[in-house]
């Protein structure tokens, strides 16, 4: 009986314990998209993407008119230039795929410039939070836009605002 009376209060305890901790949630967008530096960075990201973008798709096009000449003139070609021909094409296309992927692929040069350009604003973000739940006492932080799933959130309980203040940007 003395064992279940301990267990009883241990249990009890540890959900006031829990009960204790104070915490909020904040959307981390909402506070990018609101912040100058942010929307200067992905202003910047975008003439990059844009600007390469057109780079590759001017090779892509070059690559196009090339097979268009091709297939108007490989009734006229003997199997050898036919042969060259295709090579030639096939080395283009392979050429503006693998500038597609240097600029694009998996840490090409959009994702270093986001490195360069975002992840400073974010790690300005994270320093705020961290300032703000120290100052205001919070055990846990949420982000509702870091894919949390949420499914339902009182609104006073968001600091997204606070994290503002603390970061010096106006609403």
């Amino acid at each position: 009986m003395k064992k279940y009376l301990v267990a009883l209060l241990l249990l009890f305890a540890a959900h006031i314990e829990a009960s204790a901790q104070k915490y909020c949630f904040i959307d981390s967008k909402y506070i990018l998209e609101k912040m100058p530096e942010y929307k200067n960075a992905q202003n910047q990201l975008d003439n990059f993407s844009r600007s390469w973008q057109a780079e590759v798709d001017d090779k892509m096009k070059e690559v196009e008119r090339m097979y268009k000449s091709y297939q108007a003139e490989k009734a006229m070609l003997n199997d050898d230039m036919r042969r060259r021909r295709e090579e030639e094409i096939m080395n283009k296309e392979k050429a503006a795929k693998d500038l597609q992927k240097q600029y694009f692929g998996y840490e090409g040069e959009l994702f270093k410039k986001r490195q360069e350009l975002v992840k400073p604003v974010q790690d300005k973000v994270y320093t705020a939070v961290q300032k703000m739940s120290v100052a205001k006492g919070y055990d846990v932080v949420m982000d509702k836009a870091g894919g949390v799933t949420l499914f339902y959130a009182d609104p006073k309980l968001d600091r997204s605002d606070d994290v503002l203040k603390t970061l010096g940007v106006n609403k």
